[in-house]
This record gives structure tokens, sequence and C-alpha cells, in this order.
């Protein structure tokens, strides 16, 4: 996705990626634009936007809640995204620290979303930025809102496995953690479910320890935490799972427990030990017993025609 960007004084600059001042790195464009969603830039306009981010500046006053409401916070480029937006992306950490300092207590601000629905608490996330997550906090930013796929902060967090992240949410959101924890985004998806899904074992093991709902079950086909550890073949997930008390007889919406779902896979460490804790009518496929007995009527049909084409063979030869 190319972008143009506005400057703080309203005048669009080049379009590209942006190199962080200090940095070696790139922050490369994603499709989802989880990171920067910037592209690659030219080195003269690399060298001339670093220039306009370092001169950057917010007027200072003398009593934070005396200040009047600034022409730089009513300004955003085509994508959404404010100063404060922009700061965080590039890492500007003493920018984006005045942006927070001066917008104390201003809800609109420190929760306003880009097109892409991202507060500037969840760009702090993507990025990894505890510390600016921290300040956005202290100044009273808001854990609930939800980026254009439904996704909290602490989903982004969960689901990039970042324990800095979900460590400051944690600790900052403490009277909010219960139903963060609980929320879903777009595709029915709880925390523990990103966690799970991606292999992140610690902070599948905080968020139980935390009130997760280690039995909470998606939407659209109601697969558990357990569930998606036979997906993925995860055995260290699993036992993890059943440790903290995972329902090993819960079925998804067409009736498949976790033991069932193990036959064709290559894991017999995750079937035998499934086999050994789960109810016997959930340990096999409904349909195997037929398919097992039809495949033998099958076998037994054939011998029995194969030994009648040879006495038919043997008897004409007598003849």
């Amino acid at each position: 996705m190319t972008t143009r960007y506005m400057d703080y004084s309203g005048n669009m600059m080049a379009d590209g990626d942006i190199r962080m001042p200090g940095k070696d790195k790139l922050l490369q464009g994603t499709e989802d634009r989880n990171d920067s969603g910037l592209d690659s830039l030219r080195e003269e306009d690399y060298n001339n936007i670093v220039k306009e981010m370092q001169s950057l500046s917010i007027p200072k006053v003398q009593n934070i809640q005396d200040y009047e409401p600034e022409a730089w916070k009513m300004q955003a480029n085509e994508d959404g995204d404010t100063l404060l937006h922009l700061a965080i992306i590039h890492e500007e950490k003493e920018l984006a620290a005045e942006a927070i300092k001066r917008s104390y207590r201003d809800p609109f601000y420190l929760n306003r979303q880009n097109n892409l629905h991202q507060t500037p608490l969840h760009l702090a996330i993507i990025t990894d930025q505890p510390a600016i997550a921290a300040k956005l906090f202290e100044a009273g930013c808001d854990p609930e809102f939800r980026d254009y796929r439904g996704n909290t902060a602490l989903h982004i967090a969960c689901a990039k496995g970042s324990l800095h992240g979900v460590g400051v949410i944690v600790q900052n959101c403490k009277s909010l953690l219960s139903p963060l924890l609980q929320y879903t985004n777009y595709d029915g998806h709880t925390c523990l479910h990103l966690a799970s899904s991606n292999g992140f074992l610690a902070i599948v093991e905080d968020l139980i320890k935390l009130g997760a709902d280690i039995d909470a079950q998606e939407p659209c086909n109601g697969r558990t935490a357990l569930h998606m550890a036979v997906d993925k073949q995860n055995a260290e997930l699993m036992f993890l799972l059943l440790k903290y008390g995972a329902d090993v007889n819960r079925v998804t919406y067409q009736g498949y427990s976790p033991c069932q779902l193990t036959w064709g896979r290559r894991n017999l460490q995750i079937q035998q030990h499934l086999l050994a804790v789960t109810e016997k009518n959930l340990q096999y496929l409904p349909e195997s017993e037929n398919e097992d007995s039809s495949e033998s009527e099958s076998e037994q049909s054939d011998d029995e025609y194969m030994y009648d084409d040879v006495c038919i063979s043997v008897c004409q030869r007598m003849l």
C-alpha cells in the first residue's frame, strides 16, 4: 500500500517508507498494515523526511491543564493518522511523549482512530513500544477500542506473542481485564485463542491465570484452545491446557472432541494421551465403525468373487 503523508503544517510529504532516525531498519509495509503501513523510500526522500520529523515540536505550556485545543490535534493525513499516530509509527519517542502529555485526559485525541480503526495504543503495541503504551494509559486511553478486524490492543499483543505488550496492558487494566479477556474479534477469537493458535505458551499460561475462559469456543465451529492444540499438533500446548483443566470432552458444533480430531494426524503422542483421558464415546470418529464394517464386507465380497473365478477356471480345464 503506497501512502502519502502530511506533515504537521498540513503539507504533503513524499510517499513511502520512513527509516527511523537512529535505526538501521525500515518499517516494512504489510497488506494488513500491522506495522507502519509504509513502503520503501529513495535515500534522498528519506533524508528529507528525517529532517522534517526531527524538527517537529509541540508548543509547551506552563500548566498542562490550561492549554487550548491546538491545530496539530485536528490534523490527520489521508490515512487518518494524527501526529501522535505518526510519532508512534516512526518511533519518535520524545515527540510521542510530548503529544501524550499535552493530551492528558483528552479521550477524543488519545483514542482517535485512523482509517483502519487503529488507536495510538494499537500502534504502540504493534511497534513494540510498551513505554509509550504505559504513557497512554497514564494519560487516560481506553484499551477497549477495536481495530477494523475487531482486535483490541490485547488481542494484537497476544497474536504477536508480545510479553511486554501483554504485561503493560494487564498492569494498567485491572478493572477492565475480565471483559478484555472475554472479547472476541470479528473472527470470533478471544485473546486465548490467538495465543494458543500461534503457540505462545507463556502468554497462554498468563491468560489462564488471569481468568481467561480455557474452554471458550469459537462461534464459527466451536473449537476450544485444546482443539487448536490438536490442529496445530502442538503437544506442549495440549499438556499445558490439560494441566490447567481444559475440558477434553468439550465438542465442536459438529460434535467432535479434541481426541476425535487426532485421527489421521501424525503426532501419536497427542493421540495416545487424549485417548487415555477422553470418554470412550468421544475417542473415535462416529462413522469409523460403519466404515470399518463396510470395508470388511467389501473385502469379503471380493474374496468370494476371486474364489468363484478360480473354481470356474478349474472346472473348465477338467472338462
